[in-house]
């Protein structure tokens, strides 16, 4: 349980540091976080629950769909699936938004999904596995 946590709360740096580069790059991927306010800090965490839901649920049917296309673009599909994945999580406004229309918000998630599965992934490298 200890772990899931820890995940879930890696998870969540990582959404917010790729929200806090695309805004830095002018793309439209932004978190509605009030740091002093518990209330936007926990829509937030619950956001991050919900990516994390799509992903494992929609992310992963979305991938077994489209495998044949994934196969031919070397699994680079992989990332549009990834980021409409991420469009659907922020559709529902809980916690962060993408803003904009067409393809510059295409843009902006498939940035900010890119950023936040390699900030997740070496974030996942300081936690420890527990193999018997």
């Amino acid at each position: 349980m200890k772990k899931v946590f820890l995940r879930w709360v890696l998870l969540a740096v990582s959404v917010f540091a790729a929200s806090w580069v695309t805004v830095a790059l002018g793309l439209g991927f932004r978190t509605n976080v009030d740091t002093s306010r518990l209330d936007s800090v926990l829509l937030f965490l619950l956001g991050v629950a919900l990516l994390s839901f799509l992903n494992a649920t929609l992310g992963r049917f979305l991938k077994l769909i489209t495998l044949p296309l994934s196969c031919i673009t070397l699994g680079l599909f992989s990332l549009v699936v990834n980021a409409a994945v991420l469009m659907a999580a922020a559709s529902l406004g809980m916690g962060f938004r993408i803003e904009g229309e067409g393809s510059r918000a295409f843009l902006a998630a498939l940035v900010g999904s890119t950023l936040i599965a390699i900030i997740n992934g070496v974030l996942g490298v300081f936690l420890p596995d527990e193999r018997p």
